[in-house]
C-alpha cells in the first residue's frame, strides 16, 4: 500500500524536481546560490529518493530528532554545571536513562529500584537486572 502510494504521489513529484534541477544546472552560474543548492541536492539524490524504492524508509527523521532531542537539551542545561565532577555524573545518568529506554525498561522505575537496593546493601551496586 504504502509502496503504491509514493509512486503513485511521489514519484511525478521527485521527477519533476530532478528534471527541473538537470535542466536548470547548465543556465545557473556554478558558484551562485542556486548552483551550490543544485549541485548539493544532486549529489545527495540516491539518499533523497530511496523512500521511492524502500516503503520501510520514513518520510522523514521526525524519530531521530525526537530521541535526540532530551541529550541536546540536556547538554546545554549542562553548560552550567559548576564543577567537572557534576558534569561527569550528569552524563552517567544520562547514560543510564538512555540505555533503560533502549532496553525497553522505564527509567525512572529502574533508577528508583536501583537506588533503592543501594540504600538496602550499601556497598558495590549491583543494577536490577530483573526489570527488564
Amino acid at each position: 500500500m504504502r509502496a503504491s502510494l509514493r509512486q503513485e504521489r511521489s514519484r511525478p513529484i521527485i521527477d519533476e524536481l530532478r528534471d527541473w534541477a538537470y535542466a536548470t544546472k547548465p543556465v545557473t552560474l556554478p558558484q551562485s546560490s542556486l548552483g551550490k543548492a543544485i549541485e548539493y541536492m544532486l549529489s545527495l539524490w540516491p539518499g533523497l529518493t530511496v523512500f521511492l524504492a524502500d516503503p520501510r524508509v520514513p518520510l522523514d527523521n521526525n524519530a531521530a530528532e525526537r530521541a535526540l532531542r532530551g541529550v541536546v537539551v540536556g547538554r546545554k542545561n549542562h553548560y552550567g554545571s559548576h564543577s567537572k565532577r557534576g558534569a561527569e555524573a550528569a552524563a552517567v545518568l544520562y547514560t543510564l536513562f538512555e540505555s533503560a529506554k533502549l532496553a525497553g525498561v522505564d527509567p525512572h522505575r529502574y533508577v528508583l529500584e536501583a537506588t533503592h537496593r543501594a540504600i538496602a546493601a550499601p556497598g558495590a551496586v549491583t543494577l536490577p537486572e530483573d526489570l527488564a
